[in-house]
């Protein structure tokens, strides 16, 4: 029998300084993402908690109103372009590598200066707000022609820096997808097919093959708009010929299959900790893996029905209600496949599995609201209103942002070599699930009552659901501290971590805990078998055994 040789022996020791400078190993610029992410998710959720502490009461007492827009703007666009898009990307560079057998990204140096293009884009971006007629007069679609016709009359520099920004971010995530997609396509380890690749790289791929489609309009878009404020062209100016529609048409081309783009990864994670915390392999693999392509394809065609209200044609609108609708199915595969795989499971509620759990609630919760919201009716009715408010937050935070802390707590171990801790993981899940409720379902009801937003002042019948949501934001805010003692705390000074803690099928499971520079260097095990064969007793690899034999060993004598 053939055995592999010896794996990482004498591993160096590599300091914490690494992450601080200019790095091409994706596990490095992976961390960089998610820590610099975190720093500015910090700051949108206290801009957070300032329009929550405006909205406690019905006047408008705490801020100015022009200063709330802007801290509206702000915030939307610091979490959504600074803080999902950028951990997601972390998230990537952490696990596409790992997962396929590759060594790095296929583009190292490109991965670099994706990466910080980051700071640059988020000075540039909070810079705006501080700058004489920045995004705070005209919303963060910065719609025209409001955006045009500021009340300044001079060249908006705040808004240029704002947009400026915007373009920055889509030439960072062009880049990115770039990256991931030739890495998932070229380089996958021997006998992994395309059958045989873990859930979390099909819907990564799905979700950057999206971005490569869907993106340059939206910054082309922003370039357009950019021009007009700057140079005087007229690609939206009525006065000039121009139309402020064809901004809609570029800014939700792109902005609605950017929630796919967000929510797919997020899938991704949901199928790799189910059958880990169930014991079961993951039940429909190849049905989930196309449904993920399927979502792409109908979310392309989606776009319109936020555009419902402003006069768009009656065939239009049945069309985009009847898609929009339709992109409920592939997405019910997958909850049906993951409540398959829960199904008779041997379930462990650790942090990661109860992060999964809320989300996939929280989840199921937005779809319902979702499918409201492609009705044409109840769309126009119910648009510009909180309702819709609430649906966007049990997307991206119930769902999308639960999802996010549970890949983190699960594939901590394996890329800082300490385990985090239980304790302070359940009691940041608990806060975070009964905050995000809290905060986000009262939007439902103040929408349905006609409650608009952006506003900072309402009537008093509002005050009710507003006290509670506000309520909920201030325990959202509360929740975060367990997470970054937690984090903090258990890498400085956590148990060390084993190979493989959860006991997982996967090939970043079969290297040591933190992996080496270039993952499995030379020796790249041989797939032999679909992956999640929880129960099955077949290996995932050629000579696992042996492997597994190796690294503990390994551990033993470390």
């Amino acid at each position: 029998m053939t055995t592999t040789p010896s794996l990482h022996e004498d591993q160096p020791q590599l300091s914490w300084t690494r992450y601080l400078g200019f790095s091409t190993d994706a596990k490095v610029i992976g961390i960089q993402y998610i820590v610099l992410a975190f720093f500015f998710f910090l700051i949108g959720g206290f801009l957070a908690m300032i329009i929550r502490g405006e909205l406690l009461t019905p006047p408008a007492d705490l801020v100015d109103r022009t200063v709330y827009n802007g801290l509206y703007t702000m915030h939307g666009t610091i979490m959504l372009f600074l803080f999902i898009f950028p951990v997601l990307n972390g998230l990537n560079n952490l696990l596409i590598p790992t997962m396929i057998g590759a060594p790095d990204m296929a583009f190292p140096r490109l991965n670099t200066a994706a990466f910080w293009l980051v700071p640059v884009f988020g000075f540039l971006l909070i810079a705006s707000f501080f700058v004489p007629g920045g995004p705070a007069y005209s919303g963060w679609w910065s719609y025209p022609p409001v955006s045009i016709q500021n009340p300044l009359g001079h060249l908006i520099s705040g808004q240029s820096l704002w947009l400026l920004a915007v373009a920055l971010s889509g030439v960072s995530s062009i880049m990115g997808a770039i990256n991931f997609v030739t890495t998932i396509l070229r380089m996958r380890a021997p006998g992994m097919s395309l059958f045989r690749m873990p859930v979390f790289c099909w819907t990564a791929l799905a979700a950057q093959s999206l971005q490569l489609i869907g993106l340059p309009a939206l910054t082309g878009g922003a370039v357009m708009l950019l021009f007009d404020l700057t140079v005087g062209t007229s690609f939206y100016r009525p006065e000039g010929g121009g139309d402020p529609v064809l901004y809609q048409h570029f800014f939700w081309f792109y902005s609605h299959p950017a929630v796919y783009v967000i929510i797919l990864p997020v899938f991704g994670v949901f199928s790799e900790l189910f059958p880990v915390y169930s014991r079961k392999p993951l039940f429909g693999y190849v049905y989930v893996c196309l449904a993920s392509f399927i979502i792409v394809g109908l979310g392309l065609i989606v776009w319109v029905h936020h555009m419902f209200p402003s006069g768009v044609t009656m065939w239009m609108r049945n069309l985009f209600m009847f898609t929009t609708m339709l992109i409920a199915v592939p997405t019910g595969v997958k909850v049906f496949a993951w409540l398959g795989t829960l199904w008779r499971g041997k379930i462990q509620l650790t942090t990661p599995m109860l992060f999964c759990l809320g989300g996939l609630i929280n989840f199921v919760f937005a779809g319902i609201t979702g499918i409201m919201l492609a009705t044409v009716p109840i769309d126009i009715h119910v648009s510009n209103t909180y309702f819709v408010v609430g649906h966007f937050h049990y997307v991206i935070y119930g769902a999308a942002v639960m999802g996010i802390f549970a890949a983190i707590y699960h594939w901590f171990p394996k890329f800082t070599g300490r385990m985090p801790y239980e304790g302070l993981g359940k009691l940041h899940f608990v806060l975070t699930f009964i905050g995000a409720n809290l905060n986000f379902l009262p939007m439902h009801p103040l929408g349905l009552m006609g409650m608009p937003r952006r506003v900072s002042s309402y009537d008093p019948e509002f005050a009710f659901w507003n006290v509670l949501a506000s309520l909920g934001a201030f325990l959202l805010g509360v929740s975060i501290i367990p997470f970054l003692l937690n984090m903090i705390s258990s890498w400085a000074r956590g148990p060390k971590a084993t190979h493989n803690p959860w006991n997982a099928i996967g090939l970043e499971w079969l290297l040591p805990s933190p992996p080496p520079v270039e993952n499995f260097e030379e020796h790249v095990p041989t797939v032999i078998s679909r992956p999640y064969g929880y129960g099955t007793g077949l290996p995932l690899v050629e000579h696992q055994a042996e492997i597994e034999r190796q690294l503990i060993l390994q551990e033993a004598s470390a």
